[in-house]
């Protein structure tokens, strides 16, 4: 998602632009490599993609980011993060959602994943958001990133599109510790999926639960199959 210099304009008064900041800064802040997620151990299926071949070099990597962000789980986390943020006064609602999305999880170690990182989330930013109007333990990642961000009024795309820029981030991360690119070919990759990330931000911001749905089929078996593999770098 492009994100462009904030000016007060005559159509933006200086309250809004520190608006918007304060709301870049804190998605920044949970979405940071530091925050007590434990990002860092998870491949979401990449291990075993570059394991079985699937991905080798840089255009494969950004094909296998780019089906997982616009056809694949990522897909799915979004919607459910638009829809998280629309209820996060709701506490049954968000319930529900969280039900949903573990339902919709194709492997084990996808549904560890997101769990186990929205407990982490759910600590972390508590130094934000008043603990007793997050969601409940065992929410999964992106319900409790939407739930946070419509506590805090925080702009649904902009949300959508930060998650969704994590989440390419840590792929490249990871495709870098598996050597299939060096630190400068992750920043092309990055700078090629920028303008993806942010129309599936813009879809996503309008979609509903309707919309959800995948087929991402070689990458949900990845998520399966990296079960089984040994020996490998990542939990997921």
């Amino acid at each position: 998602m492009a994100i462009t210099a904030m000016t007060a304009t005559p159509t933006m008064t200086m309250a809004t632009v520190m608006t918007e900041s304060g709301s870049l800064l804190k998605l920044m802040s949970w979405l940071s490599p530091v925050f007590p997620v434990g990002g860092f151990a998870y491949s979401a299926g990449l291990e075993q993609a570059v394991h079985a071949g699937h991905v080798r070099d840089l255009a494969s990597l950004a094909d296998w980011i780019d089906a997982q962000i616009t056809l694949g789980a990522l897909w799915n986390d979004v919607v459910l993060l638009i829809e998280a943020h629309r209820s996060s006064g709701d506490r049954a609602t968000i319930d529900g959602l969280s039900e949903l999305c573990l339902a919709l999880c194709v492997a084990r170690e996808r549904r560890d994943e997101t769990l186990n990182q929205g407990t982490s989330f759910l600590e972390g930013v508590a130094h934000w958001v008043r603990p007793d109007l997050l969601p409940g333990r065992g929410a999964p990642l992106p319900v409790v990133v939407g739930a946070a961000a419509g506590l805090e009024r925080i702009d649904p795309r902009l949300s959508a599109g930060a998650y969704l820029h994590a989440f390419v981030s840590n792929q490249l991360q990871c495709a870098i510790r598996l050597s299939v690119v060096g630190q400068d070919g992750a920043a092309s990759a990055l700078a090629s999926l920028e303008p993806l990330i942010g129309r599936t931000a813009e879809r996503a911001a309008a979609a509903t639960l309707d919309d959800l749905g995948g087929a991402a089929f070689i990458a949900d078996s990845a998520a399966m199959n990296h079960e089984t593999l040994q020996p490998r770098l990542f939990l997921s």
